[in-house]
């Protein structure tokens, strides 16, 4: 499968932008023969602009998101804000290319003060099978935890894909985090960033697609744009032996 991310800027609450944008990505994508787009977290409204409450007209988002989908034939994973009753969660929804859901994910691992104080923690890991691969779903802040990205390993993922809205001083995220992630688990991570700003954040940009290698097959600087790449078969182009610490790990006793 060749897989993509869309690096851009925030429709900043604007959605008619952000649907234009959506629209503009799975064009560029299915003209490069993409099975599967990866976008940024809470998309839509943009990450800085969601609160409580729904926007306006909220509940046409979902059904146009399917709409733009079917149009180009590729399928999207996308961040969005979840309103369930009283609760609302920062998730990332997976969309295949005939328009029917796939798979949904309610981040665990909030940052700061701001999604604590909006959003509830999600409590469930999960992976999806799509064209014969098994994916796994993260939210930005949670490749920071070591132990989720093994555990979606040891659940048969071998591809995991990370909707972000990285901002500006945490470069080494994208420098150290994610390639060690996915060296030490045998997988790729598709690591799709902001670039720009919005209000008083500034995007650290360089979005990656790293092989379980742990080197880019794949990497935007701070500028928008399309990366996709074919994921790995067989030996990757590094020559470095893919991990066996899943194989070889072993418990041992706390200090």
């Amino acid at each position: 499968m060749r897989i993509a991310l869309y690096q851009t800027s925030s429709p900043a609450g604007d959605i008619s932008v952000g649907l234009e944008t959506l629209d503009t990505a799975l064009r560029a994508a299915a003209a490069a023969g993409v099975g599967m787009l990866v976008l940024p977290e809470l998309f839509l409204p943009g990450y800085n602009a969601v609160t409580k409450d729904p926007p306006p007209d909220w509940e046409g988002v979902y059904p146009g998101l399917r709409a733009i989908c079917r149009a180009h034939g590729v399928a999207m994973t996308i961040g969005l804000p979840e309103y369930d009753g009283l609760d609302v969660y920062n998730s990332a929804y997976v969309i295949g290319a005939d328009g029917e859901d796939l798979a949904r994910y309610r981040k665990v691992q909030l940052f700061g003060p701001r999604e604590n104080a909006i959003f509830t923690h999600g409590d469930q890991l999960v992976v999806f099978d799509y064209q014969g691969i098994r994916f796994g779903l993260m939210i930005c802040y949670d490749v920071e935890f070591p132990e989720h990205t093994r555990a979606l390993a040891r659940a048969g993922a071998t591809v995991i894909l990370t909707p972000t809205a990285n901002m500006m001083p945490f470069v080494t995220v994208a420098d150290i985090q994610v390639p060690g992630r996915a060296l030490e688990n045998g997988v790729t991570i598709v690591y799709a960033n902001y670039c720009g700003s919005e209000g008083d954040l500034t995007y650290v940009g360089d979005s990656l697609i790293c092989g379980p290698d742990g080197y880019p097959l794949g990497r935007m600087g701070k500028e928008a744009g399309l990366l996709s790449v074919d994921l790995p078969e067989g030996q990757m182009p590094s020559g470095i032996p893919l991990s066996t610490q899943l194989r070889d790990y072993r418990l041992a006793k706390e200090p």
